[in-house]
């Protein structure tokens, strides 16, 4: 029962955490006039949970299972993320082409690796650089777009009145998502309480999976069953809440900025670490076969809808099925999760 308790107060601390990072972020890109899909690249795209994870898989001789979490958090930000977003709450959004063609595209980086066969130093450190030349360009770009995302801040004021006023501004994109409580504190204090809430969610992740330990032990759940099921939520939970709930809150773009930041840092920049902390990662055949092709379609499927310009409820359905279908195909013919013979 305690295990239980542990658990629901994790995700009741992440929950919390994702609220109140989604509107410190919008108020800190008020007050420093930086865009907030920017922010929420380097916020919510670097997925610090999964990278700890990964590298102490790599650290205790698992490499496989380190590379495997790569592909496992790229495809279930599209295959479960994205698409319980367009589920949940379809809407418009409106990514640059530029941003969806880099989206598109990162998988690539996997393709080249598959041919490489073992990451070592120089693959790893070349992959870091790629991630951070990538979210140069978000910041370049950003900088010179004439209203980058979010930053304008007749929209932002707007949206922290609710939505009221006579402005002429497109409010699809901003609702009624309020900047703050907290509305005179200045720019830089509004970033050091998103850092707090970045602390509170890894926080709430790792409670969540000190319960999860328990619940294992407790009520003698079978790892392979645990490992798809629960473990997979804690892992993806986090992400559901902060792309899900700026979609509802009415601004999708920080949720979006979620999806393509979290792709573009797992296939670069988390494999990059994960190998420098814990030593070289071999590509086996079986990821050129399946998981490969199978990551590539549903990110190029992703792109389509993000460029359509409004997510449909059909596109979360079919995102949705082909994760599903991901999973068993993965399960019944390569058998991916290990079985304990113990």
């Amino acid at each position: 029962m305690m295990s239980i308790l542990i658990f629901a107060a994790g995700a009741a601390l992440l929950i919390y955490s994702a609220e109140k990072l989604i509107t410190y972020l919008v108020g800190a890109a008020r007050g420093l006039a930086i865009s907030v899909f920017l922010l929420a690249v380097i916020f919510t795209g670097i997925e610090f949970d999964d990278l700890v994870f990964g590298v102490a898989l790599n650290l205790e001789g698992l490499d496989d299972v380190a590379l495997g979490i790569v592909f496992g958090t790229v495809i279930s930000m599209v295959g479960v993320v994205l698409a319980l977003a367009a589920l949940l709450v379809p809407c418009a959004v409106q990514v640059p082409r530029d941003y969806l063609v880099l989206f598109a595209v990162s998988p690539l980086v996997l393709v080249a690796l598959a041919f490489v066969g073992d990451i070592g130093t120089a693959v790893a450190i070349l992959l870091i650089a790629l991630f951070v030349a990538f979210v140069a360009y978000v910041a370049v770009r950003e900088r010179s777009r004439a209203v980058p995302m979010f930053r304008d801040s007749e929209v932002l004021e707007t949206a922290g009145a609710g939505g009221g006023g006579s402005s002429s501004v497109d409010h699809s994109y901003t609702s009624d998502i309020p900047i703050t409580s907290k509305r005179n504190l200045p720019g830089w204090a509004l970033m050091g309480l998103a850092f707090l809430s970045l602390v509170g969610l890894i926080i709430g992740a790792w409670v969540m999976t000190e319960g999860t330990e328990g619940i294992l032990d407790e009520f003698n759940i079978a790892g392979t069953v645990f490992g798809a099921t629960i473990a997979t939520l804690v892992l993806t939970l986090e992400d559901i809440f902060l792309t899900v709930e700026p979609a509802r809150r009415g601004a999708p773009l920080i949720g979006i900025g979620n999806v393509i930041g979290s792709v573009v840092f797992s296939v670069t920049a988390k494999l990059g670490i994960i190998v420098l902390a814990g030593g070289e990662v071999e590509v086996t055949p079986d990821v050129f076969v399946w998981h490969l092709p199978a990551l590539v379609a549903m990110i190029g499927f992703s792109t389509y809808a993000l460029w359509t310009g409004r997510l449909r409820r059909w596109h979360g359905v079919v995102l949705l099925v082909a994760y599903v279908l991901y999973w068993i195909v993965s399960f019944a013919v390569f058998g991916i999760v290990p079985v304990d013979e113990d």
